[in-house]
């Protein structure tokens, strides 16, 4: 497999705070990279720098061999990149369907246009379809009249996802997708997360603490700390590596 994203010696600077420190990663097409480290490491700069909230004083981010800071914002997720966040804000007047289809309109606004109202009907109804398969996936189509306000927190979870999911990414940025999840919860984000990667080909860079999720799914994994790159490699690597235990997973961690 290729690189589909790799960021070349980033560096991200709030003041004197430095966020990333020449921070390099590339990540495989159709593989599922997770991103860990203790809080403030850096791995949401991470994904800011991605979808440009924020911007590098140095270093070049690509997909798929395309300079990402070379582009405008608003075309991140037109090229394929999509992502969820740490904190969930959903737009709670609005329903299940409705959000997934607020998803839909990023990638494929001619779905809501001023199109003559044949053609504008069959093109709505054809994304109701697809959102409805999107909550069929993620276990939300039983809640597709729900507002997004009154979801528990687990399924608001799911929501965002699917929510990003609507824009069909080629590269899916989640961050901490299981973050106050029970096990069954987070057991079924696992399914997803090999379903989407495995079975679709989206490339998956996954923002997470549960380390549950992390050693099931991943394929490599990325330790940042402090802004720099501690190690590098495959779970069962990381997990032994005597630096990262110190730094970030704990004895408990690294032998659960």
């Amino acid at each position: 497999m290729s690189a589909l994203f790799e960021l070349r010696d980033v560096t991200m600077r709030f003041g004197g705070l430095t966020a990333l420190n020449r921070f390099s990663m590339q990540v495989e097409a159709g593989s599922i990279h997770a991103l860990i480290g203790p809080n403030g490491a850096g791995k949401s700069t991470v994904f800011n720098c991605v979808s440009r909230f924020c911007m590098p004083q140095r270093g070049e981010i690509f997909f798929d061999s395309r300079p990402l800071l070379a582009e405008p914002a608003h075309r991140i997720v037109q090229l394929g990149i999509a992502r969820t966040f740490q904190n969930i804000e959903q737009l709670h007047r609005m329903t299940v369907l409705e959000t997934v289809l607020v998803g839909l309109t990023s990638r494929t606004p001619r779905y809501f246009s001023f199109a003559p109202g044949a053609t504008r009907a069959r093109a709505e109804r054809r994304a109701v379809e697809e959102a409805e398969e999107i909550l069929s996936q993620t276990a939300l189509i039983g809640f597709r009249d729900t507002l997004a306000g009154e979801l528990d927190f687990g399924r608001q979870k799911l929501l965002d996802l699917a929510r990003a999911l609507a824009s069909r990414p080629r590269l899916l940025l989640l961050d901490e997708p299981a973050a106050g999840l029970r096990n069954r919860e987070i057991s079924f984000v696992d399914s997803i997360l090999v379903n989407l990667a495995r079975e679709r080909g989206i490339t998956i860079v996954l923002v997470e603490h549960v380390m549950q999720l992390v050693m099931s799914v991943a394929d490599r994994v990325t330790v940042l700390s402090f802004g720099e790159k501690l190690a590098e490699g495959a779970p069962s690597a990381i997990r032994a590596d005597s630096k990262v235990v110190e730094a970030y997973l704990g004895s408990e961690a690294a032998h659960a």
